[in-house]
């Protein structure tokens, strides 16, 4: 709780990152084609990533967003904002395990996948395992929107990296100084490389429920 009070500071460097994750889910509202338009968030915290850009977007009623977090002050947080701002019937704030995909079934493929504030609390290992499993996560053109800090050693150019194996192109990256953080968008464009790990998928594309994505490490006090 006490790290999400820095949004309350239009200045901090959270608040920068919110801007630029907050951009990205709009070019995704954006330029999706006519339909339904899915969303999952991963660790939502707050929810103000998603929730204030489905807010008075022009495509606000196509959206069906699932927002996945362990804490229940946040999660009550997300689920007030939500229902403030008038979309508490199109975002979905759900109490959970984000790290499980059963957290996600009936919300998946998804057009639109946030793994903000999670990369930095996880290991290596457990970010590319979870990157190679957004193929199974997303629908056809589905995009990845990620956080990570560049605290040496720098690990995006890594996890950049592990996306093209997956099978996405880089739609931007943003990583503005004098600030540590950098806020990734990736978009599905074809099956993952050869050789690339499966992360738990089934040939058919579908998630196994019982797929752990990873664990938290450390106190969560880094830039994430």
């Amino acid at each position: 709780m006490r790290w999400h009070g820095a949004y309350e500071d239009a200045n901090s460097p959270l608040s920068a990152r919110l801007a630029l994750v907050q951009a990205g889910v709009r070019a995704v509202l954006d330029s999706r084609p006519p339909g339904p338009i899915r969303i999952v968030s991963m660790c939502a915290g707050q929810g103000r990533d998603v929730i204030d850009v489905v807010a008075g977007h022009p495509r606000q009623a196509d959206v069906r967003a699932r927002l996945v977090e362990f804490d229940p002050t946040l999660v009550a947080f997300a689920r007030e904002r939500a229902a403030a701002a008038g979309v508490g019937d199109l975002v979905h704030v759900v109490e959970g395990d984000a790290s499980r995909a059963g957290s996600y079934a009936g919300a998946l493929p998804a057009d639109l996948v946030l793994i903000c504030g999670v990369f930095g609390n996880i290991s290596d290992e457990d970010i590319r395992a979870t990157v190679l499993a957004m193929p199974s996560f997303c629908a056809p053109g589905g995009t990845v929107v990620w956080t990570r800090h560049r605290r040496p050693p720098d690990l995006t150019p890594s996890i950049r990296e592990w996306f093209g194996q997956a099978g996405f192109v880089e739609e931007s990256f943003a990583a503005p100084e004098p600030y540590v953080l950098c806020v990734g968008r990736h978009r599905l464009v074809g099956a993952p490389a050869s050789g690339a790990p499966a992360g738990g998928a089934e040939a058919s594309g579908a998630v196994d429920p019982d797929l752990r994505l990873f664990d938290f490490v450390g106190n969560g006090s880094l830039p994430a």
